[in-house]
């Protein structure tokens, strides 16, 4: 059982500059999963190495939580040009990722499942063979989808690479691959849950926005998406017209977004929790003990979509709810050495007596735990994020 009194309701504070924010408490003890911990580590030339999990989708299923991370060993770490950015990144090399199914009874301490893992490297078909990343898992009547991102190229050598891949399951034992949306590039794909009007709806990343499309076929539209390709290209050509929120409009939202976990239904709409990527400002990263700017990187916010019509956005955060501020999510030390610095990621999130838990990757390289009331987060919301 979850020690629900163990894990932080989130708080409002006011930066020096009179900005009111909100900030999720991380757990005291984070990271929650590392990588050494499961098994991740090699040896190269008689040197230790540790791997990497993170990205991973959660769930509370009968008792217990499942999570779904993403996981790497055997890579080299490398930097890249992005020339659209005109600087230099931190990136991974020679890896194709693997989804391995944790459990844990208390939320905290995981461990492998019936050490099972669903692959995307051929083993069970050739639609992607590069790996498969960041499995979100919504729950829909009875069964579970598992929407990821599927690579067709490998990964950081070459653009339009990511497709929307989709498994099903009822017990995560067994898992069925449905087929992935071949039309468009995409990732961060977040169905929602249930119906809303008779319409359902999915997320969808189309860099650098958060587009909603309507899925005409309802749930076969993401269980046999090959049946429906024509019905995926509208919603790609209709992108225009189904943009949801915009990038660009805050600092450290300015490079893109995506959506995160998935959505939670309140009784004043949906909440979206989604990341961001841009600079943190130097007001925001005091209120976290920082002395400095982060120049670019990853952090967490949040939006209210409306309860009827979730096209529609009514309250959205100006400032992140969640930024990278520990060694094991910033640039590392001796201790949490990291893979890709000031990352903080959420892919997985489910309520528990009113509050939210949320797994987060952090640096690439570890999953974290955050939390606050939902009843908070909402209640700042509803007062600071008037649009």
């Amino acid at each position: 059982m979850i020690d629900l009194d163990t894990l932080g309701n989130g708080k409002v504070e006011e930066t020096e500059s009179g900005q009111t924010i909100f900030i999720i408490d991380s757990y005291e003890k984070n990271p929650v999963v590392k990588p050494q911990n499961i098994g991740l580590t090699w040896y190269d030339n008689g040197e230790l190495k540790i791997g990497a999990v993170f990205n991973g989708g959660a769930e509370y299923f009968e008792d217990r939580v499942i999570l779904l991370p993403r996981c790497h060993r055997n890579y080299r770490k490398g930097k890249f040009f992005d020339e659209k950015l005109g600087l230099e990144r931190d990136c991974l090399e020679d890896y194709t990722s693997e989804v391995w199914p944790l459990t844990s009874t208390d939320g905290i301490n995981f461990s492998r499942f019936q050490n099972l893992a669903i692959r995307g490297d051929g083993t069970d078909h050739q639609d992607f063979v590069y790996g498969i990343e960041d499995i979100r898992i919504i729950k829909y009547e009875n069964s579970y989808v598992l929407i990821g991102c599927g690579k067709t190229k490998p990964p950081f050598k070459g653009s339009n690479a990511d497709r929307i891949a989709v498994y099903s399951t009822e017990d995560f034992v067994k898992t069925t691959y449905c087929g992935m949306v071949e039309s468009f590039d995409s990732r961060n794909a977040v169905p929602f849950p249930t119906p809303v009007n008779g319409n359902l709806y999915t997320l969808l990343r189309f860099h650098p926005n958060i587009h909603i499309g309507l899925l005409k076929a309802g749930m076969d539209q993401l269980l046999n998406p090959a049946a429906h390709k024509d019905k995926w290209e509208e919603i790609y050509r209709k992108r225009n017209g189904n943009l949801l929120l915009k990038a660009g409009l805050y600092p450290h939202e300015k490079e893109k977004i995506g959506p995160g976990p998935q959505l939670i239904k309140t009784d004043r709409g949906w909440l979206l929790i989604y990341h961001a990527v841009g600079e943190i400002e130097i007001d925001v990263c005091k209120a976290y003990g920082l002395s400095r700017k982060i120049g670019r990187g990853y952090s967490v916010s949040a939006a209210i979509l409306d309860m009827n019509d979730p096209r529609k956005v009514i309250r959205r955060t100006r400032k992140p709810i969640y930024i990278p501020s520990e060694p094991y999510e910033l640039y590392g030390d001796g201790e949490y050495p990291v893979d890709v610095p000031a990352v903080v990621f959420p892919v997985g999130a489910f309520v528990q007596q009113n509050k939210i838990l949320i797994y987060a990757g952090a640096a690439d390289k570890y999953v974290i735990l955050l939390s606050c009331g939902l009843e908070s987060l909402v209640n700042y919301l509803w007062e600071h994020g008037k649009l």
